[in-house]
């Protein structure tokens, strides 16, 4: 399962099958988590000092197929962006990228598709839980780091660094203190529990998904008011 797959998965309902998070807030956040798991497998990573690049910057070190449809097309997309900010190849990335990682979360069992309408005249599809097998596990996962304090994964640790950058955490791990997981998050995502490539990928994915969002929100509140 791909750390996108987990985020989807939380994101949504398993009874109504409509999503909790954002639309916004969601699709870059996944596209934020295609990178992050491209940098896990060392495909894609972020410069630090004495790279070819700018630090900061994409560095693309292996173009070999990862295996999966959904890297390999997020790999392909990345292709031409040596040296882009991770920023401003987020946009490209999250198109699509829900739908197809929804529909493929269905046809493995753990969604269901449902296709309706709203006003008996829109066509709206909602996606339920047919399995929460798997999600309950993550949650599980998640609740022992974020509330518990076992040391994360680097997986584990790069969902919930997008976790926090989506304002998503209160949904995927309730608890009567939400300060306290906050916090949490916030030391996990700033911590040393991984290589320094690693760390600085997930903090510069999780710097550009909350400038994208921001940057869409007031946009969006920009053509609302013209």
């Amino acid at each position: 399962m791909l750390i996108a797959e987990d985020l989807l998965l939380l994101a949504y309902d398993d009874e109504t099958g409509k999503s909790l998070i954002d639309a916004t807030r969601l699709e870059y956040g996944l596209a934020g988590a295609l990178l992050l798991e491209l940098s896990l497998q060392d495909k894609v990573t972020v410069a630090g000092p004495g790279e070819a690049v700018k630090r900061d910057r994409l560095v693309l070190r292996d173009t070999a197929p990862a295996g999966d449809d959904v890297l390999d097309h997020a790999l392909a997309l990345l292709s031409d962006d040596q040296g882009a900010k991770p920023k401003n190849v987020l946009g490209q990335l999250r198109k699509g990228t829900r739908d197809r990682l929804l529909r493929r979360l269905a046809e493995r069992g753990l969604l269901r598709e449902e296709a309706g309408k709203v006003l008996g005249i829109f066509p709206t599809t909602r996606w339920p839980a047919a399995d929460a097998s798997h999600e309950a596990a993550v949650r599980q996962r998640l609740r022992d780091v974020l509330v518990t304090g076992l040391e994360p994964d680097p997986r584990t640790a790069a969902l919930v660094s997008l976790l926090l950058a989506v304002d998503g955490l209160r949904k995927a791990v309730p608890s009567e203190d939400r300060r306290a997981v906050k916090r949490r998050a916030k030391e996990i995502s700033e911590g040393a529990w991984a290589a320094d490539a690693v760390k600085r990928a997930v903090q510069e994915v999780q710097a550009a998904v909350t400038a994208a969002i921001v940057a869409s929100t007031s946009a969006a509140a920009a053509a609302g008011s013209s």
